[in-house]
């Protein structure tokens, strides 16, 4: 367990978050439920906020980076901690909006921006627009010429850094259906378009090279192809770029075969990044551009923590022991999606050591519905409390009703006292948006 202040056991030998005694939580709220740290939420946040202060003044800002969880409560944390965001939808900008956030500080990201999501980023007068498509380019400009106004906009541009990440969440390989490559020319060329519009205000690239990675030259590389780009596009347009989007993808602690950063060591990877616009904006004689840097896994990731009621135990000798759990793939599909590792922990005896490989299984009527395989367990009984660790990023945001089974709660910790900050579901939720035709309600 990767153990820190807020996530420890405690005297009686339970898991305790944020001062929470994890058994009590799910005696209160019930289970599977999300819990998320506040303080740690607060820190991440802080260390990046703070991190660009120190190292780089004024000229920059931190984007939390919505995909990762989105609901009102987090948006009004961000919005305290001085900090923007970047929303991907009509829905996380409308909940975004909802909770009051300043549309000055979001951004809006996406590869195929519907025309309703751009109208509606228009008319809030979102700070900016991160076009990925010649189309979004024409609906940006026909949407702010009938408003009369001009629209902040960066290009996503595609430096071709390969991060050694799972394939589905590398996204600047020359291959991706993200951002413009700058090595065949299409950076360049959608840039030029760009440039011709009058309702649109051009100001820089954004680029985001992938997810859970851990190796500072990744990002250090992608600062130097992108800054290199920029004094191309200086020569060859006459278009000095004022910002650069450095995107986000810093990994975080799932299991012991992950790297443990702390705090500081996050600040370090961004000052690496910080040192390298430095460094390439002067090599290349371009004025240090404002910059933005979009964590969000790394912020709210290891402030998460799922937990279950152990049910059923199927002991198949010589091949498997299964521990199902109350909930499975409808909220945590990522092993399912990408055999993505977790640790376990028994949050009513976490003091006691492991003695047993277990897999662990959800309930939904799918053979793939696993959250873990083959990881260590004390022996584990019906009715024990299960937490999973690092699961505040892309769980929650990632739920489904498959089978149609109510998506958990999700609840804030905070000085040893837990609140709903999004409420359970109900058998009406879920059947709320339902229909029956006129020619069956007849029979």
């Amino acid at each position: 367990m990767n153990e820190r202040e807020t996530l420890k056991i405690n005297a009686k030998g339970h898991l305790e978050l944020g001062g929470a005694d994890c058994v009590e939580l799910a005696k209160q709220f019930g289970t599977p439920v999300y819990l998320y740290d506040e303080a740690y939420i607060r820190r991440m946040m802080g260390v990046y906020r703070d991190t660009l202060q120190k190292e780089y003044g004024e000229n920059a800002m931190v984007l939390y980076a919505s995909k990762a969880f989105s609901c009102q409560a987090i948006y009004r944390i961000a919005a305290e901690e001085n900090i923007g965001i970047d929303v991907v939808s009509g829905g996380e900008l409308y909940t975004a909006l909802q909770a009051g956030f300043p549309a000055e500080r979001i951004y809006m990201h996406g590869n195929n921006k519907l025309d309703y999501e751009i109208e509606e980023a228009l008319d809030a007068q979102i700070g900016c627009i991160v076009a990925d498509a010649y189309s979004e380019i024409d609906k940006i400009e026909t949407a702010a010429a009938k408003r009369n106004m001009v629209q902040t906009v960066l290009l996503r541009i595609n430096p071709g850094v390969e991060a050694h990440t799972h394939a589905f969440v590398q996204t600047a390989t020359t291959d991706s259906k993200f951002g413009f490559s700058i090595a065949d020319g299409s950076a360049e060329q959608i840039t030029a378009y760009a440039l011709q519009k009058k309702h649109i205000r051009l100001v820089g690239y954004h680029c985001h090279i992938g997810s859970q990675i851990f190796e500072k030259q990744s990002f250090v590389l992608a600062v130097e192809k992108c800054i290199r780009f920029m004094a191309e596009m200086k020569d060859k347009l006459a278009f000095e770029a004022d910002t650069l989007n450095l995107g986000g993808g810093f990994g975080i602690w799932y299991t012991d075969e992950d790297k443990k950063l702390s705090a500081e060591n996050y600040a370090e990877y961004l000052q690496s990044s910080i040192a390298a616009v430095k460094e390439y904006a002067q090599k290349y004689a371009l004025k240090l551009p404002y910059i933005l840097v979009e964590p969000g896994r790394s912020i709210v990731g290891e402030a998460g923590i799922t937990l279950y009621t152990v049910g059923a135990i199927k002991d198949i000798p010589g091949v498997k022991k299964y521990v199902a759990i109350d909930g499975g793939m409808f909220e945590n599909p990522r092993y399912a999606l990408y055999q993505s590792k977790y640790t376990p922990i028994l949050a009513n005896r976490a003091n006691e050591e492991p003695t047993e490989i277990v897999s662990i299984a959800g309930k939904c009527c799918e053979s793939g519905d696993i959250i873990a395989v083959n990881v260590a367990l004390p022996e584990v009984k019906s009715g024990d409390v299960l937490a999973i660790l690092s699961t505040g990023a892309y769980n929650y945001s990632m739920a489904m009703n498959y089978n149609r089974n109510k998506i958990p709660p999700c609840v804030l910790v905070k000085d040893g006292k837990g609140e709903y900050i999004v409420r359970p579901q109900t058998y009406e939720d879920i059947v709320r948006n339902d229909c029956i035709p006129t020619r069956l309600l007849k029979k």
